[in-house]
């Protein structure tokens, strides 16, 4: 498990990731509503405006959900939870932490999440 010094560095770590995050939604919003505010003179201008909306959000929408496992992260840090995998209770990796440092399983159950996961996309 990870010594209070290397959980206050991810800490820290976290928390710049959420202020850049923060300001990403906020840029990729105000991006949106500059694009809403645009001229529309032809199909392709349309095309080319739901497109770039479209993109946009899809980009807001991956960091809403990076923030929210940001906040969990936090909140697990609070309560000395943080580093534990949720799925078999092993203390995560430091490496792994490091890389990734709201991650919320070891490698071996991100793997098996990750296949269960494909499994029911598929069907």
């Amino acid at each position: 498990m990870p010594n209070k010094s290397q959980i206050d560095e991810l800490k820290q770590i976290l928390l710049e990731r959420k202020v850049n995050i923060l300001n990403n939604i906020n840029n990729s919003r105000a991006n949106i509503d500059q694009l809403k505010e645009q001229d529309i003179n032809d199909d392709l201008d349309y095309a080319e405006l739901v497109s770039d909306s479209f993109t946009e959000g899809m980009i807001a929408n991956h960091q809403l959900d990076e923030l929210n496992q940001i906040e969990e992260s936090l909140k697990k840090i609070a309560a000395g939870t943080y580093g534990i995998c949720d799925m078999c209770g092993v203390t995560i990796p430091l490496g792994r932490l490091k890389a990734k440092p709201f991650a919320k399983f070891c490698t071996e159950c991100r793997t098996v999440y990750e296949h269960e996961f494909v499994k029911r996309a598929k069907n």
